[in-house]
């Protein structure tokens, strides 16, 4: 039986939006619905935005905010796959420096979508318990929208909270902003991309791809000679399956030689507490009696969640919180520098290995604030240390603004990038 977090899982494997075969109920702490702000700092006087998620306290039914930015749209399961909506769910953004008011229940798996000079496709396939929502795909060339400026962020807005966060993990296009204002008066802020971000992202793809060879150039998709987006390595691998191939080749075996004769200290940040580990073969790094992980691959590290990162049938939970800073440390390269994970984590170190994702690398840097999703792991964080992951989250929320486009954006701290 799926649970909402299956669904959400699912969601951002396969950009099919599940209702899960679980359905709960929740008691309400927070206000029943949430007034959203999108704001238009694009050039453009023609952008639509959407809402899609899981009405939580409609059975997690698949839910969509209809063009008049309040009325909910249910769709019931359709009689095929590929099925159009019923209903017009494009909500109209006025002109630039304008702002439109929305307002959602709540809702899980949650996501904000901004096309600038088009309409999106969104489509309907046949669920177990109800339609499943087929939404935009860059990993499909025959996908409507693939040739459209679109984007989108993420947010959960349940009864313990609202969270939300601009998201690089698929790919880079539009610059999109958070603030947070709760009931106290407390703002919370994350500034993303300023409106020229996707071409400083491309010149440093370009850049790095002359330095090492490697294929980072290959991540750039253009539409008539115009850069439409960058994808995330992983993505890039789905189009070119041996871009990358070997690339952390002589990282890992550096980090395999390190840990033969020393021990890595992982911090569970849970239950579990930090547990020791170490190369006990040519193959295996070994943690305790738990379990060991054998050496990634390219697309192991980049995506998280195959090979070396999988699930395991055996200790699956605490070899997957393991795993997940095992991969953060691969991504930021910092295993050979710190062997006490993520703890004595310093963000200034993160990325300066000449064998990293230079993806990662070279997104947060172009963000105003440094901050954002650029792969699945990039939440984890030593305690005490500031999240990279770009979200903005509090129990009592009163208004989520989202801008769009990147005219005057802006970070709350005075330095280009926060350090911990």
């Amino acid at each position: 039986m799926t649970t909402i977090s299956d669904a959400i899982a699912r969601q951002k494997k396969e950009n099919v939006l599940y209702p899960p075969e679980i359905k709960t109920v929740e008691t309400e702490a927070t206000a029943s619905t949430l007034t959203i702000e999108l704001v238009n700092q694009s050039s453009s006087s023609t952008v639509y935005a959407y809402i899609t998620g899981l009405a939580i306290n409609n059975n997690n039914s698949v839910v969509l905010l209809q063009a008049d930015g309040s009325t909910l749209y249910y769709p019931t399961n359709p009689s095929s796959n590929g099925s159009a909506l019923t209903e017009d769910c494009a909500i109209p953004l006025e002109e630039p420096g304008s702002t439109t008011k929305v307002t959602i229940p709540n809702i899980a798996g949650g996501r904000i979508w901004f096309c600038i000079e088009d309409t999106l496709t969104f489509l309907l396939d046949v669920g177990l318990t109800g339609p499943a929502l087929v939404e935009p795909s860059v990993n499909n060339t025959s996908d409507p929208n693939y040739l459209k400026n679109w984007d989108f962020c993420e947010f959960t807005y349940n009864s313990s909270e609202l969270f939300a966060n601009i998201t690089y993990v698929d790919f880079v296009c539009l610059p999109i902003a958070l603030t947070l204002n709760n009931t106290s008066g407390a703002v919370k802020h994350v500034g993303g991309l300023p409106s020229d971000g996707l071409a400083t992202v491309c010149k440093g793809l370009v850049a790095q791809d002359a330095i090492d060879g490697a294929g980072w150039s290959q991540l750039i998709v253009e539409n008539d000679g115009t850069n439409l987006r960058a994808l995330n390595p992983t993505a890039g691998i789905v189009f070119n399956p041996v871009l990358f191939k070997g690339y952390w080749t002589s990282y890992i075996n550096d980090v395999w030689d390190k840990y033969a004769s020393t021990s890595l200290t992982v911090n569970t940040q849970a239950s579990w507490g930090d547990v020791s580990g170490s190369t006990s073969d040519l193959t295996s790094f070994t943690f305790d009696s738990i379990g060991s992980f054998t050496k990634p691959s390219s697309a192991d590290i980049f995506g998280g969640a195959t090979g070396a990162f999988a699930a395991q049938p055996t200790n699956t939970d605490q070899l997957l919180n393991i795993g997940a800073r095992l991969d953060a440390a691969f991504n930021r390269s910092t295993l050979l520098v710190n062997s006490s994970q993520p703890d004595k984590e310093v963000v200034s170190t993160y990325y300066e290995n000449a064998i990293t994702n230079h993806y990662a690398r070279i997104v947060h840097a172009a963000n105003v604030d440094g901050l954002g999703y650029c792969f699945p792991y990039d939440d984890v964080t030593p305690d005490g240390g500031v999240n990279q992951c770009g979200a903005v989250n509090d129990s009592t929320p009163a208004s989520l603004i989202v801008t769009v486009g990147g005219n005057g954006a802006h970070s709350q701290e005075p330095a280009a990038r926060r350090r911990n």
